[in-house]
């Protein structure tokens, strides 16, 4: 059973009791649980899964590929968060991360069964917005400020810390392209693609920055003549 599934069904019973701050961007989401959470069900044994809502698709339906590659955007973001040494970028990294996770819940939700029968939200969470996607931009101008103009393309790569982003960079390209492909069919809020489009941007410029701060070198691509 996927992450964000087990969540909503397993934690709460069926009632999605995350509550998070409307206030704070670095706040902790409280989590009311209201029972242990089972680590098997046998419900995918053969091979389908459970939208958040009820329904039921194969494992490798549109919508799971879509929030299955954000889940595997957070491990990955997770490893880069593990691998650095400055504590107000770790901690800037976990909030993608948990932005990232609200994300991928409102991916897992069924359009047809978003509304309850008494007329309410059912993710009652705070979503993704325009100043989520204004902070990435703030960070990216900020980060690429202080760096030399790129003269040309770079290879990935430079020092471990440096691949862990261009891998995390490459996966979010990946997220952001099974999005697009769900959005074609059934259509869902346009800023989920534009956060995960520009943290894609915010990850590649992070690569340099970390590149220049562990004074390495970039590797530049020359094209063979």
């Amino acid at each position: 059973m996927c992450l964000f599934i087990q969540i909503y069904y397993i934690f709460f019973n069926g009632q999605f009791l995350l509550k998070t701050s409307k206030n704070a961007y670095l706040e902790q989401p409280k989590i009311q649980i209201k029972s242990p959470m089972k680590i098997y069900t046998k419900t995918g044994d053969k091979g389908t899964t459970q939208l958040v809502g009820g329904t039921r698709v194969p494992k490798h339906h549109l919508r799971i590929e879509a929030y299955g590659t954000l889940d595997e955007l957070m491990s990955h973001i997770g490893l880069l968060a593990d691998s650095v040494s400055d504590e107000n970028l770790r901690a800037e990294l976990r909030e993608i991360q948990k932005k990232l996770f609200t994300l991928g819940t409102f991916i897992a939700l069924d359009p047809e069964k978003a509304v309850l029968k008494n007329g309410k939200k059912r993710l009652d969470i705070r979503d993704i917005s325009d100043d989520d996607i204004a902070f990435l931009e703030n960070r990216i101008d900020a980060m690429n400020a202080g760096l030399p103009p790129m003269q040309y393309f770079i290879l990935p790569g430079g020092h471990p810390v440096v691949s862990f982003c261009h891998i995390a960079r490459t996966v979010c390209r990946r997220a952001e392209r099974r999005m697009t492909a769900l959005f074609e069919s059934q259509p869902f809020d346009y800023k989920h693609i534009k956060y995960v489009n520009r943290l894609s941007d915010y990850l590649f410029v992070l690569a340099r920055k970390l590149l220049k701060d562990l004074q390495a070198e970039e590797i530049p691509w020359i094209p063979e003549k």
